[in-house]
């Protein structure tokens, strides 16, 4: 089982982090705007086979052109590493696409 962050490490671990999460040791969340619905969508379908790679997988919401990202290991009850490195790859997935002015 992955082993639970400190919040030391949550924070210490956001720090290169986009600007936007919030960050506990239960989760790690990030509304992203997007320039439209469609970008939204496809920011998603760019997300999916990443998270398919590392077999860990965020809890999504969508919302017309925000897409909200929640990530915490649910079997380890709170934020590890491995949501850190999905934290980077949800960063990079939404600085490759066009973001709301």
């Amino acid at each position: 089982m992955a082993e639970l962050l400190t919040q030391y490490q949550v924070d210490d671990g956001v720090r290169s982090l986009h600007d936007d999460w919030s960050a506990s040791t239960d989760q790690l969340s990030r509304s992203i705007e997007f320039a439209d619905f469609t970008t939204a969508v496809q920011f998603i379908n760019v997300l999916a086979p990443r998270c398919e790679e590392m077999d860990h997988h965020p809890d999504l919401a969508l919302r017309w052109r925000w897409v909200d990202v929640a990530l915490a290991t649910h079997s380890a009850g709170g934020v590890t590493q491995l949501d850190l490195q999905l934290a980077a790859i949800v960063d990079e997935a939404a600085a490759s696409l066009p973001l709301a002015n």
